[in-house]
C-alpha cells in the first residue's frame, strides 16, 4: 500500500488510523503463515463465549501478538491460531440467566429447545469476540478459527475419552465431590474458589449411651448436616477417651445410637479432641467413615434443601435447618457453646454459591500416570516456565493431585460419549457421535450418559485438536508442537497441566517447549477489578477513546511477566501521548526530507548516511539505534517484554525525539550541504528502523507512519526485522557529554529563572575534550540558550569569571556568569551543598578501600572501579572548592 503522498494530518487520530489497517493486513494474508522455515506457533487461549472481553483477555490478545509480529518480521512463518471456548457451565449459566429473566428455565424448555438458546447466545457472542480482538491487533490466521463445539474437536473429544476409557484410565465410581446446588453439577477442586468467612463454630454435646449425665462435646461449622452423623471419633492415644472406646452415643434429635472409633487422622490438640463423623458431607469424614465402615446418610438433596433423612426439617432450605436445628439443640441443653470463628468456605468458580461436598457417582479420570508424565515434562526441561518460580509451584501442587473429576450435570457441552445397553445391561464407549445399536448384543435399547464433560477435557486437547487430531494432517505435522503457550498464571492447573499431560499421552511428547505466564490485570491501586467495586475497565471503551496501541504498550509495559498488571487510564493517556510523540516526530522527518535525494537500495530500502560526511549526532543516534536494536530483540527472545517497551520509549521519545531530531536542526538550518544530507539520511533511515522495532507492540500507528517514509516491500508487518550492528562508542561517548553539558545549563537556568528566550553567556574550560565540544559549538548555543558570539571554549580559562554559576561536568567545568539575574548567596549554597555531598562520597568510598576484607576478597574490577570513584569524587571536590573561593 505506498502512498504517493508523504503528507500526514496534523494531529494524530487513532480511530481513523486503526480502523482501516486491520482489514487490508487480513485480506492481503498477511496473518497466514508463510515460507518453509521453522514454524512459529501459537496456539491461543480461547475466551469463554459468555460475553465482552475484558482487560485480561486484552492482555493476552497483546502479548501474543507482540511475539507474532516480532517473529513474523523475523521471517518465521508465524501461525497464531484463533479459536473460543463453549465455557461449559458458564456458557449454560449466561443463558439460564436470560431465561430467568423471561420467568422460565431450562427444564421448561427441555433439552433439546435449550441447547438451540444456547447455541444462538455462542454464535452472537463469537462474532462479539473476534470483533473485538480484530480492533486490539491480533494478527491471527482468522481461517483457522476454532469453536472447541466444532465437530472437528468434538471427534477429539469423543477419540480421547475412548482411549482413555479402554486403557482403564476413566472409570465411574462414588466419590466424595464438590457440589454446586445452584448450577446443580459436580465441580472439581479447581472450580471451587475458597474465601475466609467470618461465622461461627457450635459446640454439640452427645450423650454416652449407659452414663447418665457424660456427655462427648464436638465441635462444627455446620450444624445441619448432624443430621447425618454416623459416628464420633478420637484419636487413638487420647487418654481422654480411651475408655469410651467401642462405646456409643446416642444422636440428638435423630435419637440413634452411633459409635465411638479410634482414628489417626483426628487432631487430639484441635477443639475437644472428639470430631463427629458425616461420611456424606464432608470428605474426610468420608475416608474415615470407609476405614471404619460407617454408612453414609445423605441428609441434603441436590439443590440444598434437606431430604427424607433429615427427618422433619425435610424440604427446609440448608441454611433455613441450620437456624432450627441449632434452636433445638439449645432447647434440649445438648449445645455447649457458639463462638465466633473464622473459617476457610468453598464456592463455586460461576455462581459465588457456597458449595456442598457430596457423595456422588460421578466418572473420574485416574491422575498418577498421567500427572507422571507432566510432572517429568517439567522436571526434564522439555517444558519450561516463565517466570521460572511456576515450576517449584507447579510440581508441588501436582505432587498432591487427585483423580480428576471430569462428569458434569449440565447440559451444555461435550456429552460423555457413554452408552448403557438396557436389553444386555453393558456400558460401551464410542468415538462415534451417535450409536444406533449396542456393539455387544446388537440392541437398539441403548441411550447415552445424560451428563457432559468438565469443559477443561475438551480445552486440555486444544494444542492439538485445533489442528486435525485424531487425523495425520499436514497442519498437525507442521505445526505441532507449537512454539510457546501464553495464558494466565490463574489457570496453570486447571489448563496448562491437562494440555501437558494429554500431549504426552497422546501426541508422544509435550504441546509446548514454554509456557508463559501472565498476571492478573488490576486497577492502579492493585485491587482486582468488579463491578461491585466500580473500578473495572472495559479495553472497548479505553480503545475507542485513546486508541489500540496506547492501550496495548501500556498493557505490555506494565511490569514483568507473572506480575500484577496495574492498569489505569492515566497510563493508556501518557501513551497515547507517546504515540503522538512519534506521530509528530514523523511529520518532522517527512517536512525535512522533502526535495531530498536519498540513497536507496535496488529494493528500495533506504541505506545507511555515508560514515564519511556523519556528524557527531549522526555516529551517536545510528549507534544508539543499533543498540537498542540488539537490546529489544535479546529482551523479546526472552519474554520480557516489559523490557523491550521500555527500551524503546526511552530511545524513542528522549534520544530520538529530544535530542537527535533537535540537533538535526542545527544541521538543516545551515549551509553545509553535506552535513544536511547526512542529518535527512540519519534522519529517514533512524526512524524507519524505529517504527520497525515498535511495530509488535504498536502496529496501527507504525503502518501508518512507515507507509509515508521510502521503504522496500508492502507492508511494515512483513518488513524484516532489524538486525543489530556494530556500536560507535566514542560518538556515544562524546554525545553523552554533550547531552549532560546541556542539561547542566538548562537546569541552572532553570534554577535562577532565567527566562527561556534570553541567551546566557557561557565560558568552558574543557581540557581534552575541547576539540569535541567546539566541534559541536553551534548545538550547544542552540539546544542551551547560549550566546553564540560570547560563547568561549578553551582548554583552560586564563581566568575565571568571579561571582558566576559554576557547572562541573566530569572533567568540564561551565561558567555562566549571570551577575543580576542570580542570587549570588544561594549559588554559594548549592555549590556547598554539592561539595558536601563530594566529601561524604569519598569518605565513603575512600573507608572502604581502607577494609582489608573488601581490597582482599572483592573482584579485581570491583576494587578497581571503587578506587576510580574516589579519585573523581575528590576531583570534582577540589573543582567545588576552587569554584566557592572565587565567588568570594
Amino acid at each position: 500500500m505506498q502512498t504517493q503522498s508523504r503528507d500526514l494530518a496534523k494531529t494524530y487520530d487513532p480511530t481513523s488510523v486503526e480502523s482501516r489497517w486491520y482489514d487490508w493486513w487480513d485480506s492481503h494474508g498477511y496473518f497466514a503463515p508463510h515460507g518453509d522455515g521453522e514454524p512459529y506457533t501459537i496456539i491461543m487461549p480461547p475466551p469463554n463465549v459468555t460475553g465482552e472481553l475484558h482487560t485480561g483477555h486484552a492482555l493476552f490478545a497483546t502479548v501474543e501478538d507482540v511475539l507474532t509480529r516480532f517473529k513474523r518480521m523475523q521471517g518465521r512463518p508465524t501461525l497464531w491460531l484463533p479459536g473460543a471456548d463453549h465455557a461449559g457451565i458458564a456458557g449454560q449459566w449466561v443463558v439460564e440467566k436470560e431465561l430467568a429473566l423471561e420467568g422460565i428455565t431450562r427444564h421448561d424448555l427441555g433439552r433439546e429447545k435449550f441447547l438451540e438458546r444456547v447455541w444462538e447466545w455462542m454464535d452472537l457472542y463469537r462474532g462479539r469476540i473476534r470483533e473485538q480482538l480484530r480492533i486490539l491487533g491480533a494478527s491471527c490466521d482468522w481461517s483457522r478459527f476454532v469453536f472447541t463445539m466444532d465437530p472437528g474437536p468434538a471427534r477429539a473429544v469423543r477419540t480421547a475419552f475412548k482411549k482413555l476409557y479402554d486403557k482403564g484410565l476413566i472409570y465411574k465410581g462414588e466419590r466424595m465431590i464438590n457440589w454446586c446446588p445452584r448450577c446443580m453439577t459436580a465441580l472439581s477442586d479447581l472450580e471451587v474458589n475458597h474465601e475466609e468467612l467470618q461465622g461461627h463454630i457450635w459446640t454439640l454435646r452427645y450423650p454416652i449411651e449407659g452414663e447418665g449425665g457424660r456427655y462427648v462435646d464436638v465441635a462444627t461449622t455446620r450444624p445441619e448436616t448432624m443430621l447425618g452423623d454416623t459416628g464420633v471419633a478420637v484419636h487413638p492415644e487420647d487418654e481422654r477417651y480411651l475408655d469410651l472406646l467401642g462405646r456409643t452415643v446416642t444422636l440428638p434429635i435423630m435419637q440413634r445410637s452411633i459409635p465411638i472409633v479410634a482414628d489417626a487422622a483426628v487432631d487430639p490438640a484441635f477443639g475437644t479432641g472428639a470430631v463427629k463423623i458425616t461420611p456424606a458431607h464432608d470428605p474426610n469424614d468420608f475416608e474415615i467413615g470407609r476405614r471404619h465402615g460407617l454408612p453414609a446418610i445423605t441428609v441434603m438433596n441436590l439443590d440444598g434443601t434437606m431430604n427424607e433423612n433429615a427427618g422433619v426439617y425435610v424440604s427446609q432450605d440448608r441454611y433455613e435447618a441450620r437456624k432450627y436445628v441449632v434452636a433445638r439443640l439449645q432447647e434440649e441443653g445438648l449445645l455447649a457453646r457458639v463462638e465466633e470463628h473464622t473459617h476457610s468456605v468453598g464456592r463455586c468458580d460461576r455462581c459465588n454459591t457456597i458449595v456442598e461436598p457430596l457423595i456422588s457417582e460421578q466418572w473420574f479420570l485416574r491422575m498418577d500416570e498421567l500427572k507422571e508424565l507432566a510432572a517429568q515434562a517439567a522436571r526434564d526441561g522439555s517444558v519450561r516456565f516463565t517466570p521460572e518460580r511456576y515450576k517449584g509451584v507447579y510440581l508441588n501442587w501436582i505432587a498432591n493431585e487427585y483423580d480428576w473429576c471430569i462428569s458434569r450435570q449440565l447440559w451444555w457441552g461435550h456429552r460423555i460419549p457413554v452408552w448403557y445397553c438396557a436389553e444386555c445391561g453393558e456400558v460401551s464407549a464410542s468415538d462415534r457421535e451417535t450409536v444406533e445399536a449396542c456393539p455387544h448384543c446388537g440392541s437398539s435399547r441403548i441411550e447415552q450418559d445424560p451428563d457432559v464433560l468438565d469443559t477443561w477435557f475438551s480445552s486440555g486437547l486444544w494444542p492439538f485438536s485445533t489442528l486435525g487430531w485424531p487425523d495425520e494432517t499436514p497442519d498437525l505435522a507442521r505445526y505441532y508442537p507449537s512454539s510457546v503457550m501464553e495464558t494466565g498464571d490463574d489457570i496453570i492447573f486447571k489448563w496448562v497441566h491437562r494440555m501437558i499431560f494429554f500431549g504426552m499421552e497422546f501426541m508422544g511428547e509435550p504441546p509446548f517447549p514454554d509456557v508463559l505466564l501472565h498476571g492478573q490485570v488490576r486497577d492502579a491501586q492493585g485491587q482486582r477489578m468488579s463491578k461491585s467495586k466500580g473500578n473495572g475497565i472495559d479495553p472497548t471503551e479505553v480503545t475507542a477513546q485513546y486508541g489500540s496501541d496506547a492501550l496495548r504498550f501500556t498493557l505490555a509495559t506494565a511490569g514483568p511477566m507473572g506480575s500484577p498488571v496495574k492498569l489505569s487510564t492515566e497510563k493508556v493517556e501518557a501513551n497515547r501521548n507517546f504515540a503522538n510523540k512519534i506521530w509528530n516526530a514523523t511529520r518532522y522527518v517527512l517536512r525535512a526530507l522533502e526535495g531530498a535525494d536519498l540513497a536507496t537500495a535496488p529494493d528500495g530500502s533506504l541505506l545507511p548516511p555515508d560514515p564519511s560526511a556523519m556528524s557527531l549526532p549522526d555516529r551517536w543516534i545510528l549507534s544508539r539505534l543499533h543498540a537498542v536494536t540488539a537490546e529489544v530483540t535479546e529482551q523479546l527472545e526472552r519474554f520480557n517484554l516489559n523490557e523491550a517497551g521500555r527500551r524503546l520509549y526511552d530511545f524513542t521519545w528522549s534520544e530520538l525525539c529530544d535530542w537527535y531530531i533537535e540537533s538535526t536542526k542545527v544541521a538543516l538550518g545551515g549551509t553545509d550541504e553535506a552535513a544536511k544530507s547526512s542529518a535527512r539520511q540519519t534522519l529517514a533511515y533512524t526512524l524507519e528502523r524505529s517504527l520497525r522495532l515498535l511495530h509488535p507492540f504498536m502496529p496501527f500507528l507504525t503502518e501508518e507512519l512507515w507507509q509515508h517514509l521510502p521503504h522496500s516491500g508492502e507492508a511494515l508487518i512483513a518488513a524484516p526485522w532489524p538486525p543489530a550492528e556494530g556500536r560507535d562508542v566514542e560518538a556515544e561517548e562524546e554525545y553523552a557529554l554533550v547531552i549532560e553539558l546541556v542539561r547542566a545549563v538548562r537546569n541552572a537556568r532553570a534554577e535562577n529563572n532565567v527566562p527561556p528566550a534570553r541567551p546566557v553567556t557561557a565560558l568552558i574550560a574543557a581540557g581534552q575534550w575541547t576539540d569535541v565540544l567546539r566541534g559541536q559549538r553551534d548545538l550547544l548555543a542552540r539546544l542551551a540558550r547560549i550566546d553564540s558570539g560570547s560563547l568561549q571554549i578553551e582548554p583552560e580559562l586564563a581566568e575565571t569569571p568571579a561571582q558566576a554559576v559554576s557547572l562541573v561536568i566530569g572533567q568540564v567545568q561551565v561558567y555562566l556568569p549571570l551577575a543580576g539575574l542570580v542570587d549570588l548567596g544561594e549559588e554559594r549554597r548549592r555549590l556547598q551543598g554539592e561539595l558536601e555531598n563530594a566529601r561524604a562520597e569519598s569518605d565513603r568510598t575512600r573507608a572502604r578501600l581502607a577494609n582489608t576484607q573488601f581490597t582482599e576478597r572483592a573482584p579485581a574490577q570491583v576494587v578497581d572501579r571503587e578506587r576510580a570513584k574516589l579519585a573523581a569524587a575528590e576531583q570534582r571536590a577540589t573543582l567545588l572548592e576552587e569554584r566557592l573561593r572565587s565567588l568570594g
